[in-house]
């Protein structure tokens, strides 16, 4: 949150900015931007308020307890309703919103997909000596947030626990642009121009298309050293109660040694990890 009020703090603000900017300011040659900080950190107090509470509070109550004019507390309740991260209840009272609750379920997703990925991903890394990555879909890029390697894997991790790779240079990043339709795989295509960091990278839109039909037809996705020379990957996907893919299982080793034989190990893992998220293949139920 701290980088967050950092990042506000450098965006200057319009006069016709949001009514969550505090007009009563005493001085009112106060610079637009501290009011920014200001305010968010404001419309936290709010909401810590009101988790603390059981049953909705009372404007006159959250002004006391955060210690805001009540027009000030008001103005910022008006707009965090607007989100949906507040609700107003009957007589003038306030309670969390239900936008929290949705944005609280993705992190409960997050965090679940971690817990139960890890201890899957240590047995694949015994029974293939090789590096296994956990990897999430942000935007047009794949985010490395788990891993489970040795010294043994005979390589250097190239991506850390929170790295991230365009997603038609990885293994992952091929099984989401595999579940694109046409207009989006084409919106990807135009904004990223499918740079490529190796020979083998897929930078025309032709090869990638073929490279996506291959995998919606066999279930897997590769990485023939398209991201890093020397490096191959083969990588499976995970996916949620509703059926979602929501990451993708990887085997990443020096390019002579990843094996075939091990892309049966690495679908019956990414099955027991969806399986445990509440997944049920249609094909086996």
């Amino acid at each position: 949150m701290m980088e967050l009020l950092r990042c506000v703090k450098t965006i200057p603000m319009p006069n016709n900015s949001s009514p969550l900017a505090d007009q009563a300011s005493a001085n009112p040659a106060t610079p637009q931007t501290a009011l920014a900080i200001q305010v968010l950190e404001r419309a936290m107090r709010l909401l810590d308020v009101m988790a603390a509470h059981d049953q909705p509070v009372p404007l006159k109550q959250l002004a006391q307890q955060t210690g805001l004019h009540a027009s000030t507390a008001h103005r910022i309740l008006n707009d965090l309703v607007v989100g949906r991260y507040a609700e107003r209840a009957d007589s003038g009272k306030y309670q969390l919103g239900m936008r929290l609750l949705e944005l609280g379920s993705h992190v409960k997703k997050r965090l679940n997909i971690h817990d139960i990925a890890l201890k899957h991903m240590r047995e694949l890394h015994l029974m293939t000596g090789q590096t296994i990555n956990l990897s999430v879909r942000q935007g047009d890029e794949i985010v490395y947030v788990e891993r489970a390697w040795s010294e043994r894997s005979g390589m250097q991790v190239v991506r850390a626990i929170g790295g991230r790779a365009p997603m038609h240079l990885t293994s992952t990043g091929k099984l989401f642009l595999a579940a694109f339709d046409n207009r989006q795989l084409k919106a990807y295509i135009g904004r990223t121009g499918l740079v490529g960091t190796t020979p083998n990278s897929l930078t025309r839109s032709d090869r990638l298309e073929r490279d996506l039909a291959h995998i919606r037809r066999h279930g897997y996705a590769r990485d023939n050293e398209e991201l890093e020379l020397g490096v191959r990957c083969i990588a499976a996907g995970v996916y949620d109660d509703n059926a979602r893919l929501i990451a993708g299982l990887s085997i990443s080793a020096p390019a002579d040694r990843l094996k075939d034989d091990w892309l049966s190990l690495l679908a019956d893992t990414a099955q027991n990890i969806s399986r445990e998220l509440g997944y049920k293949d249609s094909k086996n139920s």
